[in-house]
């Protein structure tokens, strides 16, 4: 059993950590409010971005498609950009994205494809360099990123299409996390390239005859990269906003915990001290009597 001094120290840390837990808490909290502003002011852009890409789409024959519409008629090789938070201590964020991400690469090379993977994190990668070590082309490190910008998902658009014209892949997917509330992120797989178009909103809008100036296919070329970097800008952004979600829900947890065990310590210390006093009293009428 534990002296008085060793339970006194254990409770002294313990308060400790339920101090920087609780502050943590506060943090996450803060950072959550203007997170969450930023992810959902992107979603009515990406969205429409969308819709303007399928508009343009519709009017454009299977021949004059760019290349990061159409694809290479190919789907060998697959490049998985996988985003998750660069740093911890966030419950099961991080791990949700790295689950999905790995069954789709299990379902991929049971098919026979070949699979290459971008690191978005350091969480990410720390997780899958475990198993697929050999299948990780290169790491975006976002550490000393203060606030996530357009710029820097602009950098990785650019390094994805860099790899696609030079031939590396095929299809690309983004991995990230939707942020719908506090307690709810939900890991989502997108196609980026070639870029997914849905065919309802196509439909949406080829009710109106619209006049394209240069054509159709130019636009797209210059559109389809532009898209492609709002699209893992919004990522970054729904990540971000998760991760302090997530964050904030599990050092809430944390602090409760640490109260929990410092209110079973306490009665643990207060017991044991009990029984030492009662027992020094023994001794000391025992002395007594034998006098």
């Amino acid at each position: 059993m534990a002296s008085l001094k060793e339970l006194r120290n254990r409770i002294a840390s313990v308060k400790a950590t339920q101090k920087i837990t609780k502050a943590m808490q506060m943090v996450a909290a803060a950072k959550l409010k203007r997170a969450q502003e930023a992810a959902e002011a992107a979603r009515p852009y990406a969205e429409r971005m969308g819709a303007v890409l399928a508009n343009i789409a519709d009017a454009v024959s299977g021949n004059d498609a760019p290349p990061l519409m159409a694809g290479t008629g190919k789907d060998d090789t697959h490049l998985l950009v996988v985003c998750t938070a660069e740093r911890g201590l966030c419950g099961g964020f991080n791990s949700q994205i790295v689950k999905k991400a790995r069954e789709h690469i299990r379902t991929l090379q049971r098919d026979g494809k070949t699979v290459k993977v971008l690191c978005v994190g350091k969480k990410g990668f720390d997780a899958l360099r475990r198993d697929y070590s050999d299948l990780i082309v290169d790491r975006v490190d976002l550490r000393e990123v203060k606030k996530i910008g357009f710029d820097n998902a602009h950098g990785i658009a650019r390094q994805v299409i860099g790899m696609f014209e030079k031939g590396e892949f095929d299809i690309c997917t983004l991995f990230y996390s939707e942020f719908h509330s506090v307690m709810s992120q939900v890991p989502t797989a997108q196609q980026i390239i070639p870029a997914a178009v849905p065919s309802e909103e196509a439909g949406e809008g080829s009710e109106a005859v619209y006049e394209y100036e240069p054509d159709a296919a130019s636009i797209l070329a210059d559109l389809i990269p532009r898209n492609i970097a709002v699209q893992i800008f919004r990522a970054l952004l729904e990540n971000a906003a998760g991760e302090m979600g997530a964050k904030m829900t599990a050092m809430d947890s944390a602090t409760r915990n640490a109260g929990e065990m410092i209110d079973k310590l306490s009665i643990t210390y207060n017991r044991q001290r009990q029984a030492q006093i009662t027992k020094e009293l023994i001794e000391i009428i025992s002395g007594a009597e034998a006098l």
